[in-house]
């Protein structure tokens, strides 16, 4: 979606809200009720209401709160793949599904860490090897018997086909945590998130760790780029953050196909949009995260190496001034 050529950037009054946020100094925050995010996520309430429900779950019957640490169904190293039940599935949109699976057993953890991601294992009939694919889980860490997975199906993945004919019931083989950026408490006093389609997940794994501990008070930026409004994913969740912590968290959305009367930005991200929304590369404690589909990570980054060589800093972020160590390609 981001391969073709140029667009128009964001509106001008929403950006320079961005700057004032960008170099402010942090003030006591409480929740607020009008925050321009309840805008956005107006359109999709429906789909993105049952997503919400469905990664929170009900408060009924809650569990007595174990005595010690709870066991990890996921613990790396040697453990190799465990195979985890289908428990249920809820459509988000017209290609995008939440798969919720359980874990070994009711009371215990997934075993994942901020950041980190599974990896996802099956052999199609009459292939010599198996599909491998990595994936971040949209569930809390500490959420107790399930792991949930947002998993966008692709014409030409054999991994998300094969996901998305599971059914409730089947199993699906996954390993890990495996360890992308390790995260601390106020590790950075400002990050921003670039993302594109389903490359929000490893975002949203950060902003749950940041925003769920009461410790930590990072600001953070998030930058999101989609086709259409309908493939904006977490949209509700993302919107009560920005209302809760508005003098800390900012969402800016991007669509290529943007409808009428649509505030945010229109076509892909921009390096006007980046100037205006993110502080300058000079500022101390400042890294930005990058994820998304190849056309973006090429103009925004440039690509991974491999999962274990970020390789060259190039695209828009090079071309404004950051540098390599400010920059982490998930």
């Amino acid at each position: 979606m981001f391969a073709r050529s140029a667009v128009r950037t964001f509106q001008p009054l929403r950006c320079q809200a961005a700057r004032r946020y960008a170099t402010s100094a942090p003030t006591p925050e409480a929740p607020k009720s009008g925050s321009n995010a309840f805008a956005y996520a107006a359109g999709a309430a429906g789909l993105a209401g049952a997503a919400y429900y469905f990664l929170t779950g009900s408060s009924a019957g809650a569990k007595a709160v174990p005595a010690g640490p709870p066991k990890k169904a996921l613990t790396g190293g040697d453990q190799g793949f465990v195979s985890l039940t289908l428990d249920k599935v809820e459509d988000v949109n017209h290609n995008t599904k939440l798969f919720r699976f359980k874990l070994p057993e009711d009371d215990m953890v997934s075993g994942m860490v901020t950041a980190s991601a599974i990896l996802t294992k099956f052999k199609p009939e009459g292939a010599e090897k198996a599909v491998l694919r990595p994936y971040t889980p949209v569930s809390d860490e500490d959420a107790q018997g399930r792991l949930d997975l947002l998993i966008k199906k692709y014409k030409d993945g054999p991994m998300s086909t094969h996901i998305h004919s599971l059914k409730p019931g089947d199993t699906l083989d996954v390993k890990g945590p495996l360890p992308k950026y390790p995260w601390t408490a106020n590790k950075h006093s400002h990050i921003a998130l670039i993302a594109g389609g389903t490359g929000i997940t490893p975002m949203y794994q950060l902003l749950r760790s940041i925003f769920s501990n009461p410790a930590d008070k990072t600001k953070v930026t998030l930058i999101f780029g989609n086709i259409a409004e309908e493939d904006i994913l977490l949209r509700r969740e993302l919107a009560d953050l920005e209302n809760t912590y508005p003098q800390r968290f900012r969402a800016f959305y991007v669509l290529d196909n943007a409808p009428k009367g649509w505030i945010g930005g229109s076509g892909h991200v921009t390096k006007e949009l980046l100037k205006t929304t993110l502080p300058e590369p000079k500022e101390d404690g400042f890294k930005v995260f990058v994820c998304g589909p190849p056309g973006m990570m090429k103009a925004i980054s440039g690509p991974k190496k491999s999962p274990k060589d970020q390789g060259e800093l190039t695209g828009l972020l090079q071309e404004l001034g950051y540098n390599s160590e400010q920059v982490y390609k998930f």
